[in-house]
């Protein structure tokens, strides 16, 4: 399973759809940001993406941590998000 990216110029609605859609493959699907403006997309693609997947009967959570990430050759801290049913 990818992990979703979401950058600070991320459009909510597509990231929301992506969320949406690896969810109902995969019944988990796993959102990457790094910075405060790539997280407060993040955020909101995932509560568009929890209504989203409501009206298919799935009631979902999010589960957030920190990751490295390797940048470059640079670490940089990430949060990851971990979206799976309630």
């Amino acid at each position: 399973m990818n992990i979703i990216k979401v950058s600070g110029t991320s459009r909510t609605s597509a990231v929301a759809g992506a969320i949406a859609g690896v969810f109902r493959e995969n019944k988990r699907a796993e959102v990457q940001a790094i910075g405060a403006i790539a997280v407060n997309q993040a955020v909101k693609a995932m509560a568009l993406a929890k209504d989203y997947l409501k009206e298919d009967g799935y009631d979902i959570v999010f589960i957030p941590e920190f990751v490295d990430v390797d940048i470059d050759g640079k670490v940089r801290t990430a949060i990851k998000f971990v979206v799976e049913l309630h």
